[in-house]
């Protein structure tokens, strides 16, 4: 698990930002297989374990009257997912799991400002940086809340894995 949240903070580093989206993208996918393997279903597994490691992120409070309010849920950023995995889109329109973001705007703000989470009648502009790095401490969380849990901690351990070879032609792992 530990080379996927590396490749989002060198991808980020570099400005890879479709890179660093991609990887962000699928990882709700891998820890919700992970946590939940019995579940059938992608979009359960992944809107569920969205919800409970990112959304309380994209709640807030707001409106006149204050009140709670979910700028992004699981089943939308299953279906932001779909459209920009699948589609290379970031139009949901057509995507099942929508429940209320049409369409995702992602941005790369100036150097020290912050222009995330706008909701602008069914779009959501969301700063690709800030993005990324939720969901990377949404699997990091997850991954100390697994620690006393064997069989998923082998299975992160268990994911696929890039080898090296060196000058001599040899494996090295």
């Amino acid at each position: 698990m530990n080379e996927f949240i590396e490749a989002i903070d060198r991808s980020v580093a570099v400005g890879n930002w479709y890179g660093a989206l991609f990887v962000a993208l699928s990882l709700p996918d891998i820890c919700g297989k992970i946590d939940n393997p019995a579940e059938n279903g992608s979009q359960r597994r992944y809107a569920a374990w969205f919800d409970r490691y990112i959304r309380p992120k994209y709640t807030h409070q707001a409106g006149l009257n204050s009140r709670e309010e979910v700028f992004l849920s699981g089943n939308d950023c299953y279906a932001l997912r779909c459209a920009y995995l699948h589609e290379g889109s970031d139009d949901t329109t057509c995507q099942r799991a929508r429940e209320a973001v049409d369409r995702f705007h992602f941005l790369v703000a100036p150097r020290n400002c912050v222009i995330h989470c706008n909701m602008i009648d069914t779009k959501l502009q969301l700063q690709v940086d800030i993005f990324c790095e939720d969901i990377k401490q949404g699997v990091i969380d997850w991954i100390r809340e697994i620690q006393n849990d064997g069989k998923k901690l082998a299975a992160t351990q268990s994911l696929l894995k890039i080898q090296f070879l060196d000058s001599n032609n040899g494996i090295r792992i």
